[in-house]
Formats: C-alpha cells, sequence, structure tokens
C-alpha cells in the first residue's frame, strides 16, 4: 500500500492504495468508521490488496488526516472521496463501509448513483429520516460534551469493549483509540462532530437509495447504539440480504475477519 495526500478546503486527507493487483476491477473502497483508522481493514487489505486494487483512508480530521477544519458535512466527504477515486483512476468502485463509513458509502451513492458496483454495509445503518426518531436526533447533535468531559481512561474502556468481543479488535480500537490519549479534546470534537453531521444528513431527508448490489452484515453482538434493530428494520422493509456474524461485536470485520473475508469474496464474485 502507497499513502498518499490529497489536499481540501479543510485540510489534508491521508490515503494508500494498491493499483498492482492480479485484476484491475472492481476497485474495493474501504471506509473505517468514526474514530478508528485505516488499520481498521488490515485483515482484509492483507487478503485481497493482490487480487483487486485497494483504497482506504484515514477519514477526515482522524489519526493522519490532521490538522483538519471541522467545517464540513457527510456531503463533502463523499464529494472529497469521488474526486480522489477520479484522481486514482478507481471508476468502478465497491464500497465497504463500517459503521461511519457505511453512512458515508450511503451519501456517495445518493450523489453518484452509477457509479458504485457494489455496496458491503459493515455494522452500520440507513440514513433515511423514517429510521430514527426526534429525540436520536436532537442527541446525536450534542455528544461532544459527553465525550470531553467523560474519564479518558473509562472512556477508553469502554470504546475498546463496547466495539470488539475479540482480543484482536479490541487491542487493535485500543491502539487507534491512543492516537488521542494526549488530547482529549480533539477525541471529543472528532467523535461529536460525527455524531453532528450524520444528524444533519437525516433530517435532509433525502431518499438515499442505492441501485447498485448491496450487501448487510451486522455483528449479533453488536451493542453499539441500536445497530441491531436498525439493521432489522433495513432488512425488512427492503429486502436487502443481510449476513449475522455470530459472537462479533460492531466491529465485527475485526472480530471475525475470515467470516467477512469470505463474504466480501463472494459478493464481488456475484457482481
Amino acid at each position: 500500500m502507497v499513502e498518499k495526500t490529497y489536499q481540501t478546503r479543510s485540510g489534508m486527507i491521508h490515503y494508500w492504495v494498491n493499483k498492482e493487483a492480479r485484476r484491475q476491477a472492481p476497485q474495493l473502497i474501504f471506509l473505517p468508521g468514526l474514530t478508528a483508522d485505516h488499520r481498521l481493514f488490515d485483515k482484509q487489505i492483507e487478503v485481497f490488496e493482490k487480487e483487486y486494487p485497494i483504497f482506504v483512508w484515514d477519514a477526515p480530521g482522524h489519526a493522519s488526516s490532521w490538522p483538519f477544519s471541522f467545517d464540513f458535512d457527510l456531503m463533502d466527504k463523499a464529494k472529497w472521496l469521488e474526486e480522489i477515486l477520479i484522481q486514482e483512476g478507481f471508476n468502478e468502485p465497491v464500497i465497504i463501509g463500517q459503521s461511519m463509513g457505511g453512512y458515508v458509502g450511503q451519501m456517495y451513492s445518493e450523489l453518484y448513483p452509477d457509479k458504485l458496483k457494489g455496496f458491503i454495509v459493515i455494522d452500520s445503518a440507513p440514513l433515511q429520516r423514517e429510521y430514527v426518531t426526534g429525540i436520536e436526533i436532537w442527541l446525536l447533535k450534542r455528544m461532544v460534551p459527553v465525550y470531553r468531559y467523560f474519564p479518558w481512561k473509562l472512556l477508553l474502556k469502554l470504546g475498546v469493549d463496547g466495539v470488539s468481543t475479540s482480543t484482536y479488535g479490541r487491542n487493535l480500537m485500543h491502539e487507534m483509540m491512543m492516537t488521542y490519549n494526549h488530547d482529549q479534546g480533539r477525541y471529543a470534537t472528532l467523535a461529536g462532530h460525527g455524531y453532528k453531521i450524520l444528524a444533519k444528513a437525516m433530517e435532509t431527508n433525502l431518499p438515499y437509495k442505492i441501485k447498485c448490489p448491496i450487501l448487510l452484515i451486522c455483528g449479533d453482538k453488536d451493542y453499539a447504539g441500536s445497530c441491531i434493530s436498525y439493521n432489522k428494520k433495513w432488512h425488512k422493509k427492503t429486502g436487502i440480504p443481510i449476513e449475522w456474524i455470530k459472537g462479533a461485536g460492531h466491529n465485527s470485520n475485526t472480530d471475525e475477519p475470515e467470516i467477512i473475508n469470505k463474504l466480501i469474496q463472494q459478493f464481488i464474485e456475484s457482481l
């Protein structure tokens, strides 16, 4: 993987690509969740990077993509992603988005409905306004103080134990959270801003219809928010196929990487 950068009005995005693959299409676009970074998909990239062109980023404001002004919204993130993909010549993308990465993928699909060749949503939820309540929207906009004043050691423990059930997954999440160990204010702003732009994207009441083949994946021990409930409703309302990963938490791709990799491979082959 080769590290590259892309300059935006708000800061520099760091991303990694590998085009030296046996096949040139489709290209696999890995989008990590909120406060996680490119390392979240290490177990996927090591399997697929020789077979398919790969992209993964530290999302705006995350890890290496810093300093960054928090003056952007979810639509900006999707537009910047498209600009980078055009620059890299990735014209047949399959987005694999975990949690917040799944929301970015839905916004990307809304803006570029004919571009995506496939979409795998891991431990995320639908962006449509109809799935969330008014109080949930209200709370999402007001999370910065929660993260700013919560004791860091306890926040670290909850952040690690709350997203993963495996030793590998928890150790990895701990490493990623330790990026912000000496700057809880940055972590709080990063997390709070992420939830805020998510709420605003829901409030726009856009259709967020997905035209390409799509697969939902969710850990059956995913207790982050109401992820399990949202995925059940999403599947029931739309008929989108869903795979429940036994014993996996919110970061199911780190808890059961072999199962997730097999599902990704099967999905790609079905396109």
